[in-house]
């Protein structure tokens, strides 16, 4: 606090703006509040002048400056305020609504220019309105697909972190109603196959990434689920049009309101990645790739 004494007369106790800012200019400084207090009686009052231009942000800025007069003393506080600013925060698409339409927001940028709008990845496969997929080729589908759901299952019903408990009993469970469709298959008279790489290496790497990594396990977790109720309905919809005479599986059957059943584990998903850093977040991110990679090659048995 820097403090200067200016000798004016008793007329001038009462100062206009511009005699307060002359005897300030001495001292290179703007001054946006002004405290007077009359030493030696009972007088305070304060004044607003103007605000000072300030570039960047920090803490308060304070001048004392005490001006004599011939029986009395007049105390000048001008205090010079920075409004505080945050650095710069980076705002990530969808963070505004969640982490979860983070989530889907990279999810959909990895989608094919045919699947979505918002796709940016070009097809490595024809589009699916021209697939000629085979009875088997499906039933390979069905089988390594339930090796991943079983797994998904089984992890988030041991629970090695607390967080996976919250998971439990969903509704979107897959593992039950994919055993009643191969029942149903073998009952048609086709041989059931054994399950294959693609499906037993995607549950492998869910095994090792659960026990170590949360926030990619739950990356995995959420795609899967999510992106058999739109994309997996549509294709599910398509090879049953062309090789099932129509017949829904019960892979596509859900036990109740379905939207309902979404919101409650999207609510779920934001409340846990509450407690993760930023850090996580865009670790948990940086995995949706991975998944799409692995539900991919499940995919393509389809026409296999």
């Amino acid at each position: 606090m820097a403090s200067s004494t200016i000798p004016i007369s008793q007329s001038k106790l009462v100062f206009s703006k511009q005699t307060i800012t002359t005897h300030f200019n001495k001292f290179k400084t703007q001054i946006p509040f002004v405290s007077f207090s009359l030493k030696n009686t009972s007088t305070n009052f304060q004044s607003y002048l103007f605000t000072r231009n300030h570039k960047g942000y920090g803490g308060r800025q304070q001048q004392q400056v005490t001006i004599n007069m011939p029986y009395k003393s007049v105390v000048v506080f001008a205090t010079s305020t920075t409004e505080k600013q945050p650095p710069n925060k980076k705002r990530y698409p969808g963070e505004s609504k969640g982490f979860v339409e983070e989530m889907r927001f990279v999810a959909m940028k990895l989608h094919t220019k045919d699947q979505s709008k918002e796709g940016e990845k070009e097809a490595d496969v024809q589009p699916i309105m021209k697939w000629e997929p085979s009875i088997q080729g499906y039933l390979r589908f069905l089988v390594d697909s339930k090796v991943v759901y079983d797994t998904l299952e089984t992890i988030i019903d041991k629970a090695a972190y607390p967080s996976y408990a919250e998971f439990r009993n969903t509704g979107l469970e897959r593992s039950e109603k994919l055993a009643k469709d191969l029942e149903w298959f073998k009952g048609q008279g086709h041989e059931i196959p054994e399950p294959s790489a693609p499906g037993l290496s995607y549950a492998h790497y869910l095994k090792e990434l659960s026990e170590k990594d949360p926030q990619a396990f739950l990356c995995h977790f959420y795609n899967v689920y999510f992106a058999h109720t739109a994309g997996g309905r549509m294709i599910g919809k398509k090879v049953a049009e062309k090789i099932l005479k129509g017949k829904e599986l019960e892979f596509y059957k859900w036990d109740g309101d379905l939207s309902q059943l979404l919101n409650n584990v999207r609510e779920t998903l934001n409340r846990v990645a509450e407690s993760w850093s930023r850090e996580e977040k865009n670790h948990c991110l940086e995995e949706t790739e991975k998944s799409f990679k692995h539900s991919g090659e499940i995919l393509r048995l389809i026409l296999s």
